[in-house]
């Protein structure tokens, strides 16, 4: 996979993640073409079109566009399967995920995503390894910020008692 993107019926970027080097300007515009071009298709039309020298895979799920492009060699339907299993780990998480869950909760959604795939394969498979690999990640990132409290709260506390001390 080359790259992927998720953008709203109204063209917005969502997200995007990016698996092959090129400049912020190339990135845009291949962006702005290829938004412009999925939303100009019709909802019966296949969700698969040859774009440039690569292959443009995508599904609408509510009012997300899930892209991804493709070598011309990749099998589409496993790159079809991906999205859909991207959404599934999105939906299991935020239960029925949303465009609002992807905005406010963006680096969420990376993260989701880098537990997923790497460098543009994916890296594990098993919806319920990568949901246990992000919940533990979660328990984590809550003991630091507890940790985080309790120290601020202490250092707070030490320079209170250091003010009264000094009066």
């Amino acid at each position: 996979m080359q790259f992927m993107l998720l953008f709203s019926r109204q063209g917005k970027l969502r997200l995007q993640k990016w698996y092959v080097p090129l400049s912020d300007k190339e990135k845009k515009k291949i962006t702005r073409e290829l938004v412009q071009t999925v939303l100009a298709r019709k909802p019966k039309m296949c969700s698969f079109l040859e774009w440039r020298d690569m292959k443009i895979v995508y599904k609408r799920y509510a009012s997300l566009y899930f892209c991804c492009a493709i070598e011309n060699q990749d099998n589409e339907l496993i790159t079809l399967e991906i999205i859909h299993r991207y959404v599934e780990l999105l939906d299991k998480y935020f239960g029925s995920v949303c465009e609002l869950d992807i905005i406010f909760n963006f680096e969420k959604a990376y993260f989701i995503l880098d537990e997923f795939l790497l460098g543009g394969e994916a890296q594990e498979t098993s919806k319920k390894n990568v949901l246990k690999a992000i919940e533990q990640a979660d328990l984590l990132q809550e003991n630091i910020d507890f940790q985080m409290r309790l120290f601020a709260g202490a250092a707070w506390s030490s320079l209170w008692c250091q003010r009264e001390a000094d009066l």
